[in-house]
């Protein structure tokens, strides 16, 4: 009898694999996990129905101001744009000059070396002729001599006097520079679109070139600067960096979506100290480099002016990617995007039945068998 019984009940699982249907069932779920919306957030934000080019750039710049100083080593001077913008022409960048140390009338002579462990002397023993110090100024003698009351260091052959940078001066010998400005002209292209722009746009005319300066909220569009502003957006203090110098970026933003008409293309501008500023690693600070003005004098002797100059050094660097709807990349990720939304399905399916704490609740409404009469069970309980 109860084989009988088993017999029946095995046929009657064969046949109800043979002949069951199998259906999907919707199951609509309040939660916070909304991974279909968020995939359908991603595909649209990410424009994947665009074809995309990198922007190409060219820049120019042209500074303009000019500062009177009094100092006890120039005496009274105007600075004017040659003298303060060095190289007079950067490739995608400018420097301005804000502090020096000048060593005027150097000439080819003899005099004693600036005093440090190297070349501090007793005798002429104690330097020999010809040895060219790597830190030093000039090649040695093989003379002792005396370099003040108290201390005696080697002389050498070298442009004299020495230049001494101990001491640098505060404030600013140019300090005053943070009131100059700076046209910055930006040509801009996506070749593969075809389109070409540039910063100066089509309702700046003349005029208003003349007067305007960048302000975010009153002129946004202004393709001119002012330096002290540029470093304060930097969240730099002008004095202090004029001091020993330093490296801005000027960030030139041209990320544009060319589905809309080319008045949205517009250039987005922001500004950012460069250069280290960790107050735990502070050595060799700023920017600094060393240039010469040769002359002769009467008795044609060359002479020089040598000018240790520090100053901010602005970077122009322009980035920015177009995107415009093409039915190629549109086709190949709607296919992509169908592709992973049915391995999502699967994916939703196993956190809600494995992870979710009311996984007992979904799997009871999602797995229902329908018999013969009309009834529906659940097959998890």
């Amino acid at each position: 009898m109860t084989e009988g019984m088993g017999c029946k009940n095995c046929c009657s699982i064969c046949l109800q694999c043979l002949f069951g249907y199998e259906t999907n069932v919707m199951l609509v779920i309040n939660n916070k996990v909304h991974f279909y919306n968020n995939i359908q957030y991603v595909c649209w934000v990410q424009r994947a129905y665009q074809d995309t080019d990198s922007v190409i750039s060219s820049v120019s710049t042209k500074v303009k101001g000019n500062i009177l100083t009094n100092s006890s080593a120039a005496g009274v001077h105007v600075w004017d744009v040659p003298e303060y913008v060095i190289p007079p022409q950067g490739e995608n960048t400018f420097f301005v000059l804000t502090n020096v140390i000048p060593t005027l009338g150097q000439r080819q002579s003899k005099c004693p070396e600036i005093p440090s462990e190297v070349t501090k002397c007793e005798s002429d023993s104690d330097c020999k002729e010809g040895y060219s110090e790597v830190h030093g100024n000039g090649v040695q003698t093989g003379r002792c001599v005396q370099y003040s009351d108290t201390i005696k260091t080697c002389e050498v052959q070298a442009w004299c006097p020495l230049e001494n940078d101990t001491v640098i001066p505060k404030p600013a010998l140019l300090g005053a520079a943070e009131d100059f400005t700076v046209l910055i002209k930006n040509n801009v292209q996506y070749p593969k679109f075809k389109f070409r722009k540039r910063n100066i746009l089509h309702h700046i005319n003349s005029t208003y070139l003349k007067n305007c300066t960048f302000d975010r909220k009153t002129d946004p569009h202004c393709p001119i600067f002012r330096l002290g502003d540029m470093v304060t957006e930097a969240g730099e203090d002008f004095s202090v960096m004029a001091l020993k110098g330093g490296i801005i970026g000027i960030f030139i933003d041209w990320n544009c979506d060319l589905d809309f008409p080319e008045r949205f293309c517009i250039p987005k501008y922001s500004f950012s100290r460069l250069d280290n500023k960790n107050p735990e690693n502070n050595v060799a600070p700023g920017y600094n480099f060393r240039f010469a003005k040769y002359y002769k004098t009467n008795e044609s002797t060359e002479t020089r002016t040598l000018i240790k100059a520090f100053g901010i050094r602005f970077d122009v660097i322009v980035f920015g990617m177009a995107g415009k709807f093409n039915i190629v990349p549109t086709i190949v990720n709607l296919g992509a995007t169908l592709s992973f939304l049915s391995l999502v399905t699967a994916v939703c399916d196993w956190v809600m039945l494995t992870c979710m704490k009311d996984r007992d609740l979904y799997a009871k409404h999602k797995f229902i068998h329908l018999n013969q009469n009309g009834d529906s069970v659940p097959l998890v309980s």
